[in-house]
């Protein structure tokens, strides 16, 4: 019998896929040593311990602001004050036994770190106390707050100590932006982005936090000299591709390192404080503000309507009064008015009123935030940040269709557009030379960008997989943005409501909280090949350690306390004669079952539709939750593709529109894509609807039919009259009269029949039962079972909590890459895992089995370019292998069956995996591209080649030059020198040019 690792090695063999470490490229070089270290990994000690939550307190303080001019009438009558209040609250995580001061008891330097010519806000004074400590602090606040005061004192405190800081951020563009705004104040900063380094030595560097990973990853002496650590953005830490850096990188820093977290607004900060005490053993503190320099006041603006509404004020104070009236001037989509909901071709966009009426009153610069993307002296910063360009670029169509509107002070702002003419946009902003811009969400991602006003063209988004409404989060981070501090007495933030959203779910969304912070924490084998050549750290320790397995496991305590009492309870509820309450338990469950499958049948298609009649009353049972009696309304087939296989009778499937009486707080949408309805509490007057529902909400049909008004779905008063119609005849019927299948339905059904017999003996013994009559007793013993249920599921909780998380994946992937040969027996990283630690970007697998198989050693570095790029082109493909260049197709053959072949060799390890789409995600669209730039082809005649923006482009672009460096780290490590020059080389042809136009920040 073979081993995995050698049945693996055979099938690969077959295809000149190499096991074994050797090659064309590797005999070409160094010895590597290949000693297996047989020891385990050890991890290092981590104490066991709970974090301490303490020092909490919160101050309240109250400012004196003028009256607003708004767009509507003021808020407070004349002369009358507007007072508004704000909080600061305290709270730090601590190790136990640690001998903590309390941060009211701090006493400051005589001479402190860094001075400012202002006074410091509450939240600041705190959280620089907290520097002055050398403890670590994060501090949540809201955009404009003054947070980089903060950051700055850090900085300022490591220069003193002669200490080196780390300044990351989450993108380049706020890296080079926040490197210019240091270097200016300090002097002695640094960058590193990848793309660019600028004084690598320097006290402070600004880098990635990908960069900073790096380093962790092969430990570079700098960390050495590290005292702190400033994380900007950290809330985006929940991002699903790249948030996972942010915890390999703070779990891999050393105990000694201190943090400073740079964060808006999260309600769960608390939660992240006690991971990061937990983790490196020191104390954290949370600095919390809601404070905002330029109080808010938001606005909307119905489509179709004619006014602008204030919904809510600087107080926080949410005016219903005025959101009714917005509901008011909307197409009814609650109830069915469609046709309304069609702007007419000629109509003036809201967007175009909603600016028009900023700038008539004086409301600008404007932000205008849509997600779908003075005259002489704007002409004079274009033309001279035009300059810069090599001569051939500067005549490109895209420039000189922008300047028309730059020199009207309109700006467009998305990541379509080149990085270059991004960095134009925004430098005329900063300079207050554009009256309006037009920006996507990316505009709002830490760049220090604010408007006197903020405009939302649409409520939705699509984030990667579907179109939907944005989060309350992502509605604060970009409102955020109104309000110039120190400039604007009010910022002010204006939506475009469009009837197709329901407005109530844009009423949650104005009023509620900022995100929680969730880890993304996620496996990939770069991290699990790093992790297990580090010493004193593996891939285990990493689970172990994330904010992933912290957040899964913080309520174990909560949990065993809770099924202990549960536990408990069950023991101690005794019930006489609990035998025989069971044996009838288990009779009334068979004729409830019966039950279910008698209401299937007949609420099958072709059995129910021909009685979904107007004003039949029927019993709902929607989301598993009861109702009371409705009323039908109508029904209507759901269509389905001509080409579906399931268009027979008995598969097709209805909307059916039921009146309920539901809680105040209800509402349901026309098309029925949104529904948010609970049964009407006794303590409500309630609200009556028309909710779309499917035959399977469905429960009895009764044989009594009202004949309510045809058109009541349009009026609420309608609707209301048929109502008390049920209410009428409820009274008089409270079982509802329902239909017999059978007698009334005329159902000639064997099945039916059938069940009908079996139920008629169960319901006989059930009558007959000796407990039949014993209400009580059984309704006691239900709740036993209810209990039990509680407990069993509690016990779920319980081993959930307590389990590592991913630990499974891990042991699947780990399995994967024993059989490649990647790892050995014991976890330690053979030769090719270490080829495979190089390369940081693309696929680490499939680039290492190329490159010990010889596959770019015969290529030009044109073409081992073009290759590459099929690593990181990152859109949808729009391109066929019968497209390719002659000398591309073997190459991306190549790559296709290697990936295959990962693929067969994922699903027999059970690594979660497509291998469809996997195989599908190494696209060739950007091949020739690549090729012809790589050939000196004109920047306008690449972007033919491709149906990409511009900004995109470049975007995949530049990650080409990353993994082609990292192509060159992994050919050094094979020892091949001539494939390390040919990767060089390829990196000489393709960094050239506008792609690769220096930042104008730097």
């Amino acid at each position: 019998m073979t081993s995995d690792s050698e049945q693996t090695s055979n099938s690969f063999r077959k295809r000149g896929l190499n096991f074994t470490g050797t090659s064309k490229s590797q005999n070409k070089g160094k010895n590597v040593d290949s000693t297996n270290r047989s020891r385990s990994k050890k991890t290092r000690i981590h104490l066991d311990y709970e974090p301490v939550v303490t020092d909490i307190f919160q101050e309240e303080a109250i400012r004196e602001v003028a009256p607003s001019k708004g767009l509507v009438k003021q808020t407070v009558t004349p002369g009358e004050k507007l007072l508004l209040g704000h909080k600061v609250r305290h709270q730090v995580a601590v190790p136990p036994n640690y001998l903590y001061v309390p941060i009211s008891k701090h006493v400051p330097p005589k001479e402190p770190a860094w001075t400012y010519p202002f006074k410091l806000d509450p939240f600041q004074e705190h959280a620089i106390s907290c520097i002055e400590r050398s403890e670590s602090v994060l501090v949540s606040a809201h955009t404009s707050a003054g947070k980089t005061v903060v950051a700055e004192y850090a900085i300022a405190q490591s220069l003193k100590n002669k200490q080196r800081v780390i300044y990351t951020s989450p993108i380049k563009a706020l890296s080079n932006q926040k490197y210019r705004e240091l270097q200016h104040d300090f002097k002695d900063v640094g960058l590193m982005t990848g793309d660019v380094t600028l004084s690598p030595n320097a006290s402070c560097i600004v880098m990635t936090t990908e960069i900073l990973r790096s380093m962790l990853y092969r430990g570079n002496e700098i960390l050495r000299e590290v005292a702190w650590v400033i994380f900007d953005e950290i809330h985006y830490m929940r991002d699903k591709i790249r948030g996972v850096v942010w915890e390999e990188t703070i779990i891999m820093l050393p105990h000694n390192v201190h943090f400073v977290f740079l964060s808006a607004t999260i309600p769960n900060a608390m939660e992240f404080a006690e991971w990061i005490c937990k983790l490196h053993e020191q104390p954290c503190h949370v600095v919390y503000t809601d404070f905002r320099p330029t109080p808010l006041q938001h606005y909307m603006y119905p489509d179709g309507g004619s006014g602008i509404y204030m919904v809510l004020d600087e107080k926080g104070l949410f005016n219903e009064e005025h959101f009714q009236e917005v509901l008011s001037h909307l197409p009814d989509v609650l109830n069915g008015d469609e046709k309304s909901n069609k702007r007419k071709i000629t109509d003036t966009p809201n967007v175009y009123k909603i600016i028009k009426t900023c700038m008539q009153k004086g409301f600008n610069p404007v932000i205008a935030f849509a997600f779908d993307d003075e005259k002489e002296l704007v002409k004079k910063v274009f033309e001279n940040a035009v300059d810069l360009l090599p001569e051939e670029d500067r005549h490109l169509s895209s420039f000189h269709n922008m300047l028309p509107l730059l020199e009207r002070g309109i700006g467009v702002h998305h990541s379509g557009l080149l990085p270059f003419m991004k960095e134009v946009v925004e430098l005329l902003f900063q300079e207050g030379l554009l009256k309006v811009l037009f920006a996507t969400e990316t505009f709002a991602m830490g760049l220090n960008m604010p408007a006197r006003t903020v405009v939302f063209c649409e409520l939705t988004k699509f984030d990667g997989t579907k179109r939907r409404t944005m989060t309350s989060g992502e509605y604060i981070q970009m409102s955020g943005r109104a309000g110039r501090r120190g400039l604007d007495e009010r910022g002010y933030v204006m939506l475009n409501i469009e009837s197709k959203i329901s407005p109530y779910i844009i009423k949650e969304m104005v009023k509620g909280e900022a995100d929680h912070l969730r880890s993304a924490f996620h496996l990939k084998y770069h991290m699990i090949l790093n992790m297990s050549r580090i010493e004193g750290i593996s891939p285990e320790y990493m689970l172990q350690r994330s904010f992933y397995q912290f957040q899964n496991s913080a309520p174990l305590p909560r949990f065993q306390e809770e099924l202990k009492q549960l536990e408990d309870e069950h023991k101690n509820f005794v019930i006489p004669q609990e035998e025989s309450l069971d044996e009838y338990y288990k009779l009334r469950k068979i004729s409830d079952e019966y039950a279910d499958r008698i209401r299937a049948i007949v609420f099958e298609p072709q059995n129910s539709i021909p009685f979904m009649n107007l004003g039949r009353l029927v019993k709902v049972k929607y989301n598993g939750v009861d109702y009371d009696w409705g009323m039908i309304v109508r029904y209507e087939e759901i269509k389905r593709a001509p080409w579906s296989k399931h268009n027979s009778q008995e598969d097709k499937k209805y909307r059916i529109r039921i009146l309920l009486k539901c809680s105040d707080d209800s509402f349901a949408s026309y098309d029925g894509r949104v529904v948010k309805i609970s049964p009407c509490p006794t303590n409500q007057t309630g609200i009556i609807l028309v909710v779309p529902c499917e035959l399977k909400d469905l429960v009895i049909l009764s044989q009594i039919r009202l004949f309510p008004d045809e058109n009541l779905e349009h009026d609420p008063s309608k609707r209301q009259v048929a109502y008390q119609g049920i209410r009428h005849i409820l009274e008089k019927h409270p079982d509802g009269v329902p239909l017999d299948p059978i007698v009334n339905m005329k159902l000639d059904d064997d099945r039916l029949e059938d069940l009908v017999k079996k139920k008629s003996l169960i319901d006989h013994k059930i009558e007959s039962h000796s407990m039949h009559d014993a209400h009580d007793a059984y309704k006691r013993y239900c709740e036993k079972l209810e209990l039990q249920e509680k407990v069993r599921k509690k016990k779920l909780e319980v081993r959930e909590a307590e389990a590592i998380l991913h630990l499974d994946e891990l042991k699947k992937r780990k399995r994967l890459l024993r059989r490649m040969q990647y790892l050995s027996e014991h976890d330690v990283v053979e030769f090719k895992g270490r080829i495979a630690c190089e390369i940081t970007s693309g696929d680490e697998l499939i680039l290492t089995e190329m490159l010990l198989n010889g596959v770019f050693n015969d290529l030009s570095p044109e073409v081992i370019a073009a290759v590459l790029s099929c690593f990181v082109f990152d859109d949808k493909s729009k391109c066929g292998e019968g497209d390719l260049r002659e000398e591309f197709i073997g190459p991306y053959r190549e790559i296709k069956e290697t990936a295959r072949i990962i693929g067969d060799l994922s699903e027999e390890c059970n690594v979660p995996i497509d291998k469809d789409e996997y195989v599908a995600t190494f696209a060739p669209d950007l091949m020739e591209s690549v090729y012809m730039w790589c050939n000196n082809a004109t920047f306008e005649e690449t972007c033919k080649k491709v149906e990409l923006f511009e900004g995109n482009l470049v975007r995949n672009f530049r990650s080409l030059d990353e993994l082609l460096r990292a192509m060159v780290g992994a050919a050094k490590c094979i020892g091949d020198i001539g494939l390390e020059n040919k990767f060089s080389m390829s990196i000489e042809k393709l960094k050239r040019g506008i792609i690769f136009a220096s930042s104008l920040y730097l």
